[in-house]
């Protein structure tokens, strides 16, 4: 079940990362009709008819997978190496995603610098720019942390580790536990990158945390904190009355 929702996730991330780098690339373009191409309902359609497809498809990948007690689930099956090596690994999982999403970055990049010749508005195009400034580097993260693990899985599921050499077989397990953690990153970065690169990135999230949640805080500890209790002072001046 973990590796189910671990790979789901994973097709998700890299798709949204190829998403977004197109939608920079159309939303920056000099053609009027690209920069309408990409747009709200496309994308909430896209995203939810793709993740239903991802997690699918991992879960009939791990109906084929073995389970060993150290290396966990590993494939065995020739017809699933065959697919994992030249069909999943490479354009599902990796080096094409990985181009794609680079490509696109690339042609958002070329696209902002050529605003500077259009009749833009100065704060739409520094927006334009630090957005591209954050996919660009989120992509160049991508591929640091993501293309290591490929490669390797590509690797190790053609040439996997003989149990006969301790040595050799160690190392296979250490190797892949380290690019293991290595790609998880790419779930945590995103937040410390854009908080890095854009200063309106910054200025929201301080918006967010301090005037909304801090704000919302205050207030319901002060409620709870000063309680006033009505006095029943009707009550109280008859009690006090003589008899």
């Amino acid at each position: 079940m973990r590796f189910i929702f671990y790979q789901g996730l994973s097709l998700i991330l890299f798709f949204t990362i190829c998403c977004a780098a197109c939608d920079q690339f159309c939303s920056t373009s000099y053609h009027f009709y690209i920069r309408h191409l990409c747009t709200l309902k496309l994308v909430q359609y896209l995203m939810s008819i793709s993740s239903c497809l991802w997690f699918i498809h991992s879960f009939v990948f791990s109906l084929f997978l073995d389970i060993q007690p150290l290396f966990g689930c590993i494939i065995t099956n020739p017809i699933l190496t065959t697919y994992s090596t030249y069909f999943f690994y490479p354009f599902l999982y990796g080096p094409v995603q990985i181009a794609v999403a680079f490509l696109f970055s690339l042609l958002a990049f070329r696209n902002v610098r050529r605003i500077i010749r259009r009749q833009v508005p100065i704060i739409r195009r520094r927006s334009d720019q630090q957005m591209t400034a954050m996919i660009l580097t989120r992509v160049l993260f991508f591929i640091i942390l993501s293309l290591p693990y490929t490669i390797y899985r590509i690797y190790s599921i053609n040439n996997p580790p003989p149990k006969s050499n301790q040595l050799q077989y160690t190392t296979g397990l250490f190797l892949q536990t380290n690019l293991n953690y290595l790609f998880s990153l790419n779930y945590q970065c995103s937040f410390y990158i854009f908080f890095a690169i854009s200063s309106q990135y910054r200025h929201q999230v301080k918006y967010v945390l301090v005037k909304r949640c801090w704000q919302r805080w205050k207030n319901w500890y002060c409620i709870h904190q000063n309680r006033v209790i009505p006095l029943n002072i009707v009550s109280t001046i008859s009690n006090n009355e003589p008899d």
